[in-house]
């Protein structure tokens, strides 16, 4: 049975050479081949047979094996970030370079975000989820983007950031004769993530379709104690928002913002636009 290729983690890209078009001194020639890596750039891949022969054949122990064993590890790495989600322009937002400006505010909401990140673990077996809710240019999706950094690269997780509108449209794909996948499939993939961070909730439609999607999702999760980091610039307090003010239960439900605070906590960011003052 074909595996069904992802609709939301890409694969690093990999660009092949002419066949036989490079030389190992120890296994003869062989096609060369680039790999694409997060920072951007691409990295010969090298002799594969002399990576195999390190990673399965050699002595453990040996530095045969610890090369190859480094290599592999960094492939995993890349796999995992490339797969993220993660943009061009926020590949370099990390929480040590989100700045402040000695804001009590904005710290406290950095504060935060590094426990959650730093402290995956404890809040991934607990199932504990993050609301980033607030004004918009200020640091929301810098922030879960190097949440979803650190938690790939300190703790080994899979972490994906997507946007509620890709959700959508990926679901709505669907929809279509020719569709190779289901939306059942499309839920499954997103309720099966160590870490799913929702982005940019609230810019979309908000009609009973879009809203009763975003519902299943959250609620799969919780219902399989996985966390959820959900960016929205709307507020997440119904009951305080001005008559007509449209909030974050107008676009996920009342029952699906009730699953994301058992447990977790909405971060709010009260302070005007500071697009100057955050990297990327």
């Amino acid at each position: 049975m074909t595996a069904r290729i992802s609709n939301f983690v890409r694969s690093p890209e990999r660009i092949q050479g002419p066949d036989n078009g490079a030389e190992c001194q120890a296994h003869g020639r062989y096609t060369e081949a680039k790999v694409e890596l997060f920072e951007g750039s691409y990295l010969d891949a090298g002799c594969p047979a002399c990576h195999f022969s390190g990673l399965r054949t050699s002595p453990d122990g040996s530095e045969q094996h610890r090369q190859a064993l480094q290599v592999e590890q960094a492939r995993k790495l890349n796999v995992l970030l490339i797969g993220s989600g993660i943009t061009p322009r926020f590949r370099d937002a990390t929480l040590d370079n989100y700045l402040t400006g000695g804001n009590a505010r904005m710290t406290a909401v950095l504060d935060r975000c590094r426990e959650f990140a730093e402290n995956f673990p404890e809040h991934y077996q607990a199932g504990h989820s993050l609301l980033l809710v607030g004004n918009v240019g200020t640091g929301k999706t810098h922030l879960g983007s190097a949440i979803a950094q650190h938690v790939i690269r300190a703790h080994g997780a899979q972490a994906v950031i997507v946007s509620a509108a890709q959700i959508i449209r990926v679901a709505k794909g669907a929809m279509a004769r020719n569709a190779q996948y289901t939306e059942r499939d499309v839920i499954e993939e997103l309720a099966g993530f160590d870490l799913l961070v929702i982005d940019e909730v609230g810019a979309q439609s908000g009609t009973e379709y879009e809203r009763g999607l975003l519902h299943e999702v959250i609620d799969q999760r919780y219902q399989q104690v996985l966390p959820t980091v959900l960016i929205s610039n709307l507020s997440a307090d119904a009951t305080a928002a001005a008559d007509g003010e449209l909030t974050l239960q107008d676009f996920i439900g009342e029952r699906a913002l009730d699953r994301l605070r058992q447990g977790g906590r909405a971060v709010r960011f009260t302070w005007g636009s500071a697009r100057g003052g955050v990297s990327a």
